[in-house]
């Protein structure tokens, strides 16, 4: 059954409807305002939707309407949700704080006990069951809140950037031991991090201004990206374009011959990583490659690599290369695509239009 969603939430103008199977774990991203944390607080009970129904495995969560309004009260939703602070009782130890649950839930304290401490050695901080809050450091704090959350076996597991507070150096280990717990687990993560979605996630949707934009299988959706914010995370440059005659041909002058039987006129997207993209102050468009010529909008260090910013586009050169060829913003230059580099493919709207199989790489 899994869980079923769509709600409408008039003051945020979040409208967002989508499926999670059972054993399932979905991320959801977007840019900040995009309505992620509004989605967890609906599914959580922490907000009411203006309308809507969302039902786990058989349940109603909610269903809002305009002559029925049914809410759940949240701790009768068998969900738990984990944040990005821990947010630990300060005056209940480790074990204490994971036994919470169960015994909120009519557990004997003896049973409820060994429920926690079978968590704690679980997510391997079974040696810190009598420290208080306090006395933890931020990942032992986050993984005694990942016990809590889990000891009440939930049928669903919310987490809101459940890393971002952590130390770098912390982060891995974390993500790992995340790993192992939502196998087999019905999951929803928000993140800004897309490591964590190709490593957490079966699937993946991505939120703009309170919609869905993007969805589908992790890989597909950040190898493949169809916006901006998409094309962002999976560190791709992205252009929009059509189907010509010959091939792609997109707005900033981007043209690449395509061997797909697509119609004329069908909406594309090219993606193609920075460092795909050779820079030079002239060159001559062989048959193999397409070449911009554009001034320089921005130039940024990053650790060893320039990146170039011109004609929607980003380059990365070496630095010793940026200083020959004196790159600076305003200077006219030629980006050379060869266009085996390069990656097309139709947008999801214009796939679910012309089927699958009519898909082209641009290979």
């Amino acid at each position: 059954m899994g869980l079923t969603f769509a709600a409408q939430l008039a003051e945020r103008d979040v409208d967002v409807r989508f499926e999670v199977a059972t054993g399932e774990t979905l991320a959801v991203l977007g840019p900040n305002g995009a309505g992620k944390s509004t989605v967890l607080s609906l599914l959580a009970g922490l907000l009411a939707p203006t309308s809507g129904r969302a039902d786990l495995e058989g349940s109603v969560l909610f269903d809002v309407g305009a002559s029925r309004r049914t809410l759940t009260e949240p701790r009768e939703r068998g969900i738990s949700l984990l944040a990005q602070e821990a947010l630990l009782f300060p005056h209940l130890s480790a074990l204490e704080n994971v036994a919470f649950g169960p015994r909120s839930r009519g557990v004997p304290r003896t049973a409820a006990r060994a429920t926690a401490l079978g968590w704690l050695e679980r997510v391997g901080v079974a040696e810190l069951v009598h420290r208080r809050p306090h006395q933890l450091s931020g990942g032992q704090a986050q993984r005694v809140a990942l016990a809590r959350a889990l000891a009440v076996e939930p049928s669903l597991l919310l987490l809101d950037e459940p890393l971002a507070a952590l130390d770098v150096s912390i982060t891995p280990t974390m993500r790992l031991l995340l790993r192992e717990v939502l196998q087999g687990r019905t999951a929803v993560i928000v993140t800004h991090d897309p490591l964590d979605a190709f490593l957490l996630a079966d699937r993946v949707l991505v939120l703009e201004g309170g919609r869905i934009v993007e969805s589908g299988a992790t890989a597909e959706v950040l190898t493949r990206p169809v916006t901006a914010f998409g094309a962002r995370l999976a560190g791709l440059n992205l252009v929009q374009g059509r189907r010509t005659r010959t091939g792609f041909a997109g707005g900033n002058g981007i043209e690449v011959p395509l061997a797909d039987r697509l119609p004329e006129g069908t909406a594309l997207v090219l993606a193609v990583r920075p460092a795909a993209i050779s820079v030079s102050l002239s060159s001559h468009p062989g048959a193999d490659a397409a070449v911009v010529r554009a001034e320089i909008d921005d130039v940024e260090h990053r650790g060893d690599l320039v990146r170039i910013h011109a004609a929607g586009l980003a380059a990365d050169v070496a630095p010793a290369d940026a200083v020959a060829l004196g790159l600076v913003p305003g200077i006219a230059v030629d980006l050379r695509i060869r266009h085996g580099d390069a990656t097309v493919y139709p947008t999801r709207r214009e796939q679910q239009d012309s089927g699958r199989s009519t898909a082209g790489s641009g290979r």
